[in-house]
């Protein structure tokens, strides 16, 4: 395996933006490359760990600059311990919440923005995974968002029949798909996370017309975190095989 790029060799900044609520929200950015497409990946609950940096370096290496906002948690490890520092920030997430989003996603939101006018191109893609993944739909609300990976999206925690998402973002998201094309979702099929009734409610949301909006891809297993912790970098493996429909979604919206 290639030595993974460590986070001591990214360019650090901070990015602050207004949410919803009335509050700043203020993180640490963390950007590795110098290619003309721009991927935003949002972290996962246990942190930035070592599996992060090495989908970073991937991105990097197929010709991106990656994006990499600190949420919570640590960097260069991970933990389980995070859920309450998640919980502890209640300005900004609002995990257990049904049929509106965290006000985090404003955040994001505005870093995308910033990143479009910042590297002057048409858009970027964004990446989101579990606790994170829902904020990949959310986003590509956003005109600077042109392309969006919703990696095992896991919000409303403890209810999988709910959406994390209003119903004014809903029919944003869907105003903006139906003008850019779909975005892809993806899952293990026996994941206790993010189920199929998870896949369900979002394909009956967003599907219900002949206009698909929405790609899903079901991978065999009952492991978790797709493209990070579960990841197997191994030509033909499921896993592998997703990541590689990913480059190929994210070329084509970016290029």
């Amino acid at each position: 395996m290639n030595e993974i790029t460590q986070i001591d060799s990214y360019q650090k900044e901070q990015f602050s933006y207004e949410m919803r609520n009335g509050k700043v929200a203020e993180h640490d950015i963390y950007t590795l490359g110098d290619g003309d497409k721009i991927v935003v990946i949002i972290q996962e609950l246990p942190g930035i760990g070592q599996e992060t940096l090495s989908l970073a370096d991937k991105f990097v290496e197929n010709g991106y600059t990656v994006v990499l906002p600190h949420l919570f948690g640590p960097i260069g490890k991970t933990s389980r311990g995070n859920i309450i520092r998640v919980l502890c920030m209640r300005r900004e997430f609002k995990i257990f919440a049904k049929n509106e989003s965290s006000p985090i996603v404003d955040y994001l939101s505005g870093l995308c923005t910033s990143l479009k006018t910042k590297h002057q191109v048409n858009g970027v893609a964004v990446i989101g995974m579990c606790l994170t993944g829902n904020f990949a739909i959310s986003l590509m609300a956003n005109e600077a968002v042109l392309a969006g990976f919703a990696s095992q999206p896991s919000l409303a925690a403890l209810s999988q029949k709910s959406l994390h998402m209003g119903s004014d973002e809903i029919e944003a998201v869907k105003k903006k798909l139906d003008k850019v094309g779909p975005m892809h979702c993806g899952r293990f099929e026996k994941d206790k996370l993010c189920t199929n009734h998870k896949f369900q409610l979002l394909d009956k949301t967003f599907n219900q017309t002949e206009n698909k909006r929405m790609i899903f891809h079901e991978l065999p297993g009952k492991g978790h975190a797709i493209l990070t912790l579960d990841f197997v970098d191994k030509e033909g493996h499921p896993t592998y095989n997703a990541l590689q429909d990913v480059f190929e979604y994210f070329d084509e919206r970016l290029t």
